[in-house]
């Protein structure tokens, strides 16, 4: 039977396991306290998030438990998006945008997300997903500084379809729930390097 909240030992899993991109306010709430909080957002405003120079967390980055059939959001990027990395071989590095976790699961063994870069003189955004701790991405196409991208990630029992701007393209999908079953997942800087400078994404989930 698919399960409708995650399991204490999988909550716990997520408070103690490896410290690279976790979920950073989980470190401060119990098990009981993570399912209940849940941040309301105003589907009429775009949320604001902030990754603050040297951090790579952005900020309002609660512990959110989901169930998707599909996401919808609308994200938009300022100037503060085109960045230099101080090795010029982390430019190429993947940034995190917006998505979940899966399969009641850490978002390193089954997630599915859309990540962003900026690189020879473009803001790229991807498909970005793990099945079984194995990752994989696809470049999805580019968009201009200050436009609103309308992105989706549509749930189907064999893959992950990725919508741009009503472009579409997909990427597999082994997680054995019939909904992504998991916890959302905010943007987050790297890779390998943390933030520049400070930058700011605009997210409306619909």
């Amino acid at each position: 039977m698919m399960k409708k909240y995650l399991s204490t030992g999988v909550i716990l899993l997520l408070l103690i396991s490896c410290q690279k991109e976790l979920v950073p306010d989980m470190a401060n709430v119990s098990p009981q306290q993570a399912v209940t909080q849940i941040p309301q957002q105003n589907p009429t405003v775009f949320t604001k998030y902030i990754i603050a120079a040297g951090k790579q967390y952005a900020d309002k980055n609660l512990f959110t438990q989901t169930s998707y059939a599909e996401l919808k959001f609308i994200a938009k990027f300022d100037s503060s998006a085109i960045y230099s990395n101080s090795d010029p071989n982390n430019q190429y590095d993947i940034n995190k945008l917006y998505g979940f976790s899966d399969n009641n699961s850490t978002h390193h063994q089954f997630s599915a997300r859309f990540g962003w870069r900026w690189s020879d003189n473009a803001l790229r955004l991807f498909g970005y997903i793990y099945n079984n701790g194995v990752r994989s991405t696809k470049e999805l196409g580019t968009v201009a500084i200050g436009a609103e991208n309308n992105c989706s990630i549509k749930i189907t029992p064999s893959h992950y379809v990725f919508s741009l701007n009503n472009l579409k393209d997909s990427l597999p999908r082994t997680s054995a729930t019939s909904k992504a079953e998991g916890y959302k997942l905010y943007p987050y800087f790297g890779g390998d390097e943390s933030a520049p400078h400070d930058i700011f994404i605009y997210i409306k989930e619909l």
